[in-house]
């Protein structure tokens, strides 16, 4: 005679079963119904095109109905089968399970949702965390397009564990997934600014790891645009520079390829105290923003260029003269001729905080701020008076230099006559010198 436990343990696997079919049957049942609906539209379409057409076309209708008919019941076959594997099949029968998830995710986003509700993602997250390659593949691949499209679906799966279940050594990640993997990473970052927040960012540097050691720069734009993601939220900065992020962004942003993502979540985590200084402290900095001034074919990376090096000269002379000593006044006069209208606004306004760095008397708003002098002292009219020659020296050769470089590449393209019309437009008196 069984036991009380054990008739109640089997009454509620009895009950799942019911609720699970009773959820696959409603399913098939609105699939059929559409189905039905469109083909009575064809059929009332074919009816009002001749009377003497419709024999043939009640034919060819029973016939499709009946084909559709055929194919929605080995759907639901099919459709019962793959779950059940899932849930109650041995590892390789939860792989052709969870390839078989893959296709029918495909579909659109209802199906997608539907899977879901069958309580397959902890399964397949199971799968995702596996040290076993294919296993580990075939539930990462089902997962990222189950995640498509659907917050629902991404919370559900950050809810089943994913990203304490990732794997904690660098070991267990292969090339032949990494790819999915950052797919995947990428898809769930999205959820930082929804009512689903990640409760965790421990999976940073396994992110960092697939960018570093991955050479496909698809797969480092996976990577980047989930760091993008995590670094629009403040909160996260610290965990971003803790981990050792802004040394691998600054390189990443050297890369045309890759370059505009890098830039702008550099300039999310500059804005905080703790990115700012990571950035400043940085040998690579200013030059690399300089550097990336100059690229006229990227008119986004000029632009998150010269906003990055606003936000470090913003009250910091030190910044200020070493961006004055790597040879940033020509560039920017370079920009502010040719840059987009977004990047010769920015070049103006940092041109004119290096125009104010040599006058006694500072805007009240923003810019850099100095100490006023004495106007008395004849030491400070002496200082004033060399240093507003040396920088009317300075800004007259760049000027030239520039125009010797624009006429040059105007005479090459064949645009001369253009280009001598906006120089000749373009006096010291439109510059904020």
């Amino acid at each position: 005679m069984s036991t009380p436990s054990s008739s109640s343990s089997i009454w509620v696997f009895s009950n799942i079963k019911l609720q699970f079919f009773a959820r696959i049957r409603r399913f098939l049942q609105s699939k059929a119904t559409r189905k039905r609906s469109d083909t009575s539209d064809r059929f009332d379409v074919a009816k009002g095109s001749g009377e003497h057409k419709k024999a043939e076309n009640i034919e060819t209708v029973q016939v499709m109905q009946k084909t559709e008919e055929e194919e929605e019941e080995v759907s639901a076959i099919m459709f019962k089968r793959t779950v059940k594997m899932l849930h109650f099949g041995n590892w390789e029968e939860k792989e052709v399970a969870a390839k078989e998830i893959e296709k029918l995710a495909k579909e659109d986003v209802k199906v997608r949702k539907l899977i879901t509700e069958l309580g397959v993602v902890p399964v397949l997250v199971s799968m995702a965390a596996s040290p076993v390659a294919s296993r580990r593949r075939a539930g990462l691949t089902a997962l990222v397009h189950l995640a498509d499209g659907t917050y629902t679906n991404k919370a559900l799966i950050v809810e089943a564990g994913i990203l304490s279940k990732l794997p904690k050594t660098m070991d267990l990640v292969d090339e032949s997934i990494t790819s999915k993997l950052a797919e995947l990473l990428l898809s769930l970052s999205s959820l930082v600014n929804t009512e689903f927040p990640l409760a965790s960012l421990d999976f940073i540097p396994l992110l960092r790891h697939i960018f570093e050691t991955e050479t496909c720069f698809d797969t480092k734009e996976s990577c980047l645009s989930a760091l993008y993601n995590l670094s629009t939220v403040l909160e996260n900065a610290s965990a971003m520079v803790s981990s050792g992020l802004v040394p691998i962004l600054l390189e990443a942003s050297s890369l045309k390829e890759i370059s505009e993502k890098a830039l702008a979540t550099l300039g999310n985590l500059s804005v905080t105290l703790m990115g700012k200084k990571a950035i400043e402290n940085s040998t690579m900095v200013p030059e690399i923003f300089i550097d990336i001034l100059s690229w006229e074919d990227k008119p986004k990376c000029q632009e998150l260029s010269v906003y990055i090096l606003m936000i470090l000269a913003h009250q910091s002379s030190l910044q200020r003269k070493k961006m004055a000593q790597a040879g940033i006044v020509p560039v920017l006069l370079e920009v502010v001729l040719l840059g987009s209208p977004l990047a010769q606004k920015r070049a103006m306004k940092l041109l004119q905080w290096f125009k104010d760095e040599r006058q006694t008397k500072m805007g009240p708003h923003s810019g850099p701020q100095t100490p006023r002098f004495a106007m008395g002292s004849p030491l400070n009219q002496r200082e004033a008076k060399e240093g507003k020659k040396m920088m009317k020296s300075l800004v007259k050769q760049s000027l030239q230099r520039n125009m010797q470089i624009i006429t040059h590449r105007a005479n090459a393209a064949g645009e001369s006559s253009k280009l001598k019309s906006l120089i000749i437009s373009t006096s010291s008196k439109s510059l904020p010198y």
